[in-house]
């Protein structure tokens, strides 16, 4: 497979000061057509794009002369404690851009003392995974049979990991629409090791093969509800943006809501999550977990993130942009540098505490 696999960087380039510097690098270190995979969004790039922009709406109001005697950016969600807010999110096929893929990400993540989220297409054995960082999550796509489902939950569980991620706003079948429309197609050495290929759907004369094929196995809030009855993981469910399904899922007993739009990656034109998290966390109250995924780069964005009720971040492509440059060090370098920043943020905001970021730390540009 060394013909795949450009050379890693073995040390961090002195130039390497933010994830903007790892983006732009990225693309010299892996193939074309992986870059384009990873990096794009759908359609026109309009979710894309305002993801990233939609966190220049805030700006960061200080106050001043608190003690930092006690500072600290630990957070506390399912009942762990976090060392910091900052989660490297569930991406698939991490093998495409690094041979050891999703080990190198875990070593990383361990080193930097960060939660771990593991995909349903990850590219290595969730049990290997476990072994290399403490207590992951994993991220669940229901497959086309709930026996297929429940088998990857028991394999989650029997490797220690500690909580369920559910992605409810683009079914399995739907990441595989899309690979084909951008002309992707994954390399043979790289594959999701515990889910195979599904088949094409088989519908009727005259049925949309998306609404009647694809989406005939989408799973239902009825299908949450028999998830809860399989085991005693905390469930999370990722791809909200409502308050609706937001209050839904916390009456349902969940453990909480990823307030995301997939990266931009799924249907264009939805709104930024970060432009919904206030109105969520209005809606479910203080008690209830929200993660905000989708636009995250800068320290700033995760302390506006927090100040507007989200109680953590995720980050996805910057992981892989790391991975593809400098394996387990590039990741473990970039979650270093966005919790440095978003410490620096806490500092200069008068903020000794993850508790103490509040909106009153925030103001909408005029």
């Amino acid at each position: 497979m060394d013909f795949f696999y450009s050379q890693k960087l073995s040390r961090i380039p002195a130039d390497f000061l933010s994830l903007a510097d790892y983006e732009r690098q990225a693309q010299d270190f892996m193939p074309h057509p992986v870059y384009e995979y990873i990096a794009g969004g759908a359609d026109r790039d309009q979710a894309l794009n305002n993801n990233r922009t939609s966190f220049d709406d805030w700006q960061i109001l200080p106050s001043v002369l608190n003690s930092f005697r006690q500072a600290n950016s630990t957070v506390h969600l399912i009942g762990q404690a976090l060392a910091h807010p900052i989660i490297a999110a569930p991406v698939a096929y991490q093998r495409l851009v690094h041979n050891e893929g999703e080990l190198a990400t875990a070593q990383a993540c361990t080193a930097t003392e960060s939660q771990m989220v593991v995909s349903t297409l990850t590219s290595q054995p969730l049990a290997a995974i476990g072994e290399q960082v403490a207590s992951p999550w994993f991220q669940l796509y229901f497959q086309a049979q709930k026996q297929q489902t429940l088998q990857l939950v028991r394999q989650a569980e029997d490797a220690g990991y500690s909580a369920l991620m559910v992605t409810v706003d683009v079914p399995i079948n739907g990441l595989r629409i899309r690979a084909q429309k951008a002309g992707f197609a994954l390399p043979p050495a790289v594959r999701a090791v515990h889910v195979s290929d599904a088949p094409p759907p088989l519908i009727e004369a005259n049925q949309s093969v998306i609404l009647n094929g694809y989406m005939a196995h989408s799973p239902s809030w009825d299908d949450i509800a028999w998830l809860q009855q399989q085991t005693q993981l905390p469930i999370f469910l990722k791809g909200i943006l409502s308050t609706h399904d937001a209050s839904q899922a916390q009456q349902a007993g969940l453990a909480g809501v990823v307030v995301s739009n997939h990266g931009g990656r799924s249907l264009d034109c939805l709104a930024s999550p970060i432009h919904q998290i206030a109105a969520i966390r209005a809606a479910v109250g203080g008690d209830f977990s929200l993660i905000l995924d989708s636009g995250v780069r800068h320290g700033t964005d995760v302390f506006k993130a927090l100040a507007l009720g989200a109680n953590a971040v995720m980050i996805g492509r910057p992981i892989m942009y790391g991975l593809a440059i400098a394996g387990a060090l590039g990741v473990a370098h970039c979650l270093k540098l966005l919790r440095e920043e978003f410490e620096l943020t806490m500092a200069l905001a008068g903020c000794p505490t993850v508790e103490a970021i509040t909106a009153s730390h925030i103001t909408r540009r005029p």
